[in-house]
């Protein structure tokens, strides 16, 4: 199979779609990977490194989008790249199309195949593909929020890990799952006053026994999250269900209750944002301030390191591109049920039910289309 890599165009994304690493082990078994001049510049390889690697480099985007069977990125195509995709060509990347009508629609209208990372599952229930840049994620939603907690930046000008004779500050991290679990790693290394909601009971149990005394966790209720946005520094959105939209657990007119200056993180911005006030930025303008509280809601948060992201990305990915190559698509998807979870698009009709209802659409079910 030809495997085509394009370069990502979207705002401030350095992460690309294939290491040199993965090249190397598709052109050992038998694929032909053409990689677009710089995609990996990102990440400090070179041209050089994916020739040695055995890839192919073209000069433009549009002739690895006109020559490729399968199309590996990371974020979701672009409108510019969308228009470039033909019927018939697999499109393997990102997609979190549920808050995302305008993409689905176009996705559609291109006739492609849409393997999306991110509702692709594994044998314990999990999002093995979505795990590794939640991890990022959740531990750059500290790093990020400690930042915007300065005064420069808008906020509240408190140091998380407080001083001696200073209490800390404190986080609320909504959400247990990677994000939350590795948010809450990250700040109470940092010495935060930490508290983690999750409705989940024996996953909260599981977190008390990891950290002990030093995570506070309680059951999720309305009453729990207001009486925490009370005192609550720095607040991270971390809610997850699986390739649906996120639900709103923090609306505006709970930002009255925070003091101003707190600063909210969606981490679940992707998938339309855990908090009302929430919409999408960019590493180019991170924040905006909604009644006196700084949001960030950059919604390619990994890409800002992405040699870290890029590597860990392909050590879940490489797998899958592998078996996409060697099978096709339909067997791949037929062998694999958990690989078969992924496919959100196909043949100009939408066959992952949670985006559907999300946009109250019709689907069309993932054994129908692998029998079309």
């Amino acid at each position: 199979m030809l495997i085509g890599v394009p370069k990502e165009i979207k705002n401030n994304e350095f992460r690309v779609g294939l290491t040199p690493g993965s090249v190397r082990e598709l052109a050992y078994h038998g694929h032909r990977v053409l990689v677009e001049t710089q995609a990996g510049s990102g990440i400090g390889c070179s041209d050089d490194d994916y020739r040695a690697a055995g890839a192919e480099i073209a000069a433009a985007a549009a002739a690895v989008f006109a020559a490729a069977e399968m199309i590996v990125k990371v974020k979701e195509p672009q409108a510019a790249e969308i228009v470039q995709l033909r019927a018939g060509q697999i499109l393997f990347t990102y997609l979190h199309l549920a808050p995302d009508p305008e993409q689905t629609r176009r996705l559609v209208a291109s006739g492609c195949t849409a393997i999306a990372y991110e509702t692709i599952t594994d044998a314990a229930g999990g999002l093995p593909l979505l795990a590794p840049m939640s991890e990022v994620a959740g531990r750059m939603a500290v790093q990020v929020g400690a930042v915007a907690l300065q005064k420069p930046n808008g906020g509240r000008g408190v140091l998380l890990g407080g001083v001696p004779g200073v209490p800390p500050g404190k986080v609320l991290i909504l959400g247990g799952g990677v994000v939350g679990s590795n948010a809450a790693q990250m700040a109470i290394g940092l010495g935060a006053d930490v508290t983690l909601i999750d409705r989940s009971i024996p996953r909260l149990r599981a977190l008390e026994e990891r950290f002990g005394a030093r995570l506070k966790t309680l059951a999720a209720s309305q009453d729990a999250i207001e009486s925490q946005l009370l005192t609550a520094d720095l607040v991270i959105g971390a809610v997850l269900v699986p390739g649906a939209a996120a639900p709103k657990l923090v609306r505006r007119a709970h930002l009255a209750a925070l003091r101003p200056g707190a600063v909210l993180v969606d981490v679940a911005i992707d998938q339309g944002g855990c908090f009302e006030t929430s919409r999408p930025t960019t590493h180019a303008d991170p924040t905006y301030v909604v009644d006196g509280i700084v949001h960030y809601c950059v919604a390619n948060m990994p890409g800002a390191v992405p040699r870290t992201s890029t590597f860990a990305l392909n050590n879940a990915t490489l797998p899958f591109v592998l078996a996409l190559a060697n099978k096709g698509w339909r067997q791949a998807c037929t062998d694999d049920p958990h690989l078969r979870a992924g496919l959100n698009v196909h043949a100009g009709k939408v066959t992952c039910a949670a985006v559907a209802q999300a946009q109250g659409g019709a689907f069309q079910a993932v054994e129908a289309a692998l029998s079309d």
